[in-house]
């Protein structure tokens, strides 16, 4: 069997162009390989390289309710909890998703047709942060972002970097 691998690519804001320092949610093209198969879906990546950091210390059932799907197809607005530490991104139900169970030192891959894969979770770990390190140099090498004059996006879009940097250990 293939190894898993995941990929981004083809970044841009929501108005199609290369950078806009207004727009917080970046969108391109995001792919799982699976147990031979691949998972494909242009979407929210900034979302997706979120949901992925999560997933290397908590489990992520599909269809579970209140769950995005990894490869979301949008991001409405980020809800920052109480503490300011975390984020809840909301988003519309389209997108491409599996499950991912914590095993030991491993994680099993679940696909909707049932198709798994087992993989070390130091493997995993690598694919996911190349994923989210790839995200994050689009970022970076835009222009820095117009913070929200709404507080509450505000907060909720300084909760998903703060959560983001925790999460990948920077």
């Amino acid at each position: 069997m293939e190894p898993f691998a995941l990929s981004a690519g083809d970044f841009c804001w929501i108005n199609g162009e290369g950078d806009d320092p207004e727009d917080l949610c970046l969108h391109g093209h995001a792919e799982a390989r699976i147990a031979g198969e691949t998972v494909a879906f242009d979407c929210a990546v900034s979302a997706a390289a979120l949901y992925l950091l999560k997933s290397l210390t908590e489990d992520h059932i599909l269809g579970r309710p209140g769950q995005e799907q990894f490869f979301p197809c949008c991001g409405f607005f980020c809800v920052a909890d109480e503490t300011g530490e975390n984020v809840e991104i909301v988003g519309c139900d389209n997108g491409a998703d599996w499950t991912l169970r914590h095993e030991g030192e491993n994680v099993r891959l679940i696909l909707p047709d049932g198709k798994e894969q087992v993989v070390p979770l130091a493997d995993y770990r690598a694919q996911v942060f190349a994923f989210a390190d790839k995200v994050e140099g689009y970022y970076r090498r835009c222009a820095p972002k117009v913070l929200p004059e709404d507080e509450f996006d505000r907060r909720g879009f300084l909760a998903f970097w703060r959560e983001w940097r925790r999460r990948r250990g920077k």
